[in-house]
């Protein structure tokens, strides 16, 4: 289930640090947290879909590290970017 270009846009320009910036860490946080929130809808309604379930496990690990990478780098960020995305920590 990939996002539209559109909504990848909006996400990038949104989280990005300088412009035409797409590959920094908030960027890719924020990406995979909107992913995540649209597989769990899927998920609620197609309870057995183990295959869609083991990638929304891998994405959520991938999130994690991505986040522990930028609370090592910068810790402010990370506590930015983690209340800005909606996240418990």
């Amino acid at each position: 289930m990939p996002l539209s270009t559109t909504t990848k846009q909006e996400i990038i320009k949104e989280y990005q640090t300088v412009s035409g910036d797409t590959g920094s860490p908030e960027v890719q946080i924020a990406l995979l947290t909107k992913r995540i929130e649209r597989l769990t809808d899927h998920l609620k309604s197609h309870a057995h879909d183990t295959r869609s379930r083991r990638g929304l496990l891998s994405m959520i690990g991938k999130r994690r590290r991505l986040i522990n990478f930028l609370s090592k780098v910068d810790k402010d960020r990370s506590v930015i970017i983690i209340k800005k995305v909606g996240l418990k920590d």
